[in-house]
């Protein structure tokens, strides 16, 4: 998948300035748009999930439409946990960038890299860590 798929729509792959440094206000301001796009569709979409459930909230006769109702609205609220989780990582990313730590490795501090990051917002460790992370948790599930 390509930075132009992943990325919202209306936003370009941030092309780097000759000499320009890592995390300039320019690229910070770039991100934050990015975040707060990104936040702003997902609390559109709850918005919209809240409404849509007042309006079906229709009681059925037949046990097994009832059940595929409630199966749906299930599913729904499951995805919608989701987003919200997906929301405070953004505010927490957001905060980041306020305080200048935004683009750095949680884990070794390094730079995560403006594709990384464009390709994930809101990565907070360099491909790197990310791996060894993933690999212990898979030696961890076993």
């Amino acid at each position: 998948m390509t930075t132009e798929e992943v990325l919202p729509k209306q936003f370009m792959p941030y092309a780097p300035k000759k000499g320009e440094d890592y995390m300039s206000k320019r690229q910070l301001a770039h991100f934050r748009l990015i975040l707060e796009s990104i936040k702003q569709d997902l609390m559109n979409d709850i918005k919209r999930t809240v409404h849509t459930m007042q309006d079906e909230a229709t009681v059925f006769a037949d046990p097994n439409d009832r059940a595929s109702q409630e199966t749906d609205i299930a599913i729904e609220l499951r995805n919608r946990d989701r987003e919200r989780k997906l929301i405070r990582k953004i505010d927490d990313t957001i905060a980041k960038i306020d305080s200048k730590e935004y683009g750095y490795c949680s884990a070794c501090g390094i730079e995560i890299g403006i594709k990384r990051l464009e390709a994930r917002p809101t990565a907070s460790l360099c491909i790197d860590c990310k791996t060894l992370e993933e690999l212990r948790e898979r030696q961890v599930a076993k």
